[in-house]
């Protein structure tokens, strides 16, 4: 009987070990979810699974078709990390919504352009130019910065940062005085001939035929707040499968990856 009883309780402790066993190895393997929009993104998320499997992070990649839901799943602890917005966006959905998420590295940017049928360089722009930029807030402050980057304009300070969109009324010199022409920014192609030059985002210059970095008299900076980026909860932004996630992102095989499949359409920003 006695015999029976220590056999039992060894049976136990064996059990109770190969659990723990199976949990330390579960735990190591621990996949990770991110979050990303179905089309590119996910196209370079692929790329990226590959490189972190060599590096032994497993990543499940979860596709969305909307902007809203991978921060409120990422929030909830449904998703690890996500990637598919650029900072001001991020800052408005914290704002907002008052999520705890923060970027841990930046991915790419679609870069938005100054294009012309006219000129060359934004130094030939005539006195009195007109130069078209898209009416929404969000892009039209992508625009006047982009014109003030280049010293075609100058804001007010504060104009344009910190979730404070500039408009034209924040415009303090001007010195060719040009005439900011805002546009539906789906209109803006069509508009090209009609003004000096224009201000136009990525998808709508490729639908137009207009290769970003080939066409374009001026673009954004690869490190411009409009940069897409990683984002993970505040708490984990120091683990160290986030730095690993960032790693295999910003490695080389997904920069080639990017310029070769998206012809400066998407553009690494690392």
């Amino acid at each position: 009987m006695q015999r029976r009883t220590i056999l039992k309780a060894l049976s136990a402790v064996v059990a109770s070990a190969a659990l723990v066993a199976s949990f330390g190895a579960h735990a190591d393997d621990k996949v990770i979810k991110v979050g990303t929009v179905s089309g590119p993104d996910a196209q370079v998320w692929a790329v990226v699974q590959k490189v972190a499997k060599r590096e032994g992070l497993n990543i499940k990649v979860i596709e969305f078709n909307d902007y809203v839901q991978p921060n409120a799943a990422l929030d909830a602890g449904d998703l690890d990390a996500n990637s598919f917005q650029h900072q001001p966006y991020l800052d408005s959905q914290v704002k907002q919504r008052g999520y705890k998420l923060v970027s841990a590295g930046l991915t790419y940017i679609s870069p938005l352009g100054i294009y012309s049928k006219k000129l060359k360089s934004l130094k030939d722009l005539p006195q009195g130019a007109k130069v078209a930029v898209p009416n929404d807030p969000s892009n039209e402050n992508r625009a006047l910065l982009l014109l003030q980057s280049q010293g075609v304009i100058k804001l007010k300070a504060g104009a344009g940062a910190n979730g404070n969109n500039a408009t034209p009324l924040d415009v303090t010199d001007n010195p060719k005085k040009v005439k900011l022409v805002e546009l539906d920014a789906a209109q803006i192609p069509r508009s090209l001939a009609d003004v000096d030059a224009a201000a136009i985002n990525t998808n709508y210059a490729l639908a137009a035929n207009l290769q970003p970095t080939k066409d374009a008299i001026a673009l954004e900076d690869v490190h411009s707040p409009y940069a897409n980026l990683i984002a993970v909860r505040a708490q984990d932004k120091d683990k160290p499968w986030v730095k690993k996630l960032v790693a295999a992102y910003q490695s080389e095989d997904v920069r080639q990856f990017l310029k070769d499949q998206f012809k400066g359409s998407m553009v690494p920003s690392f």
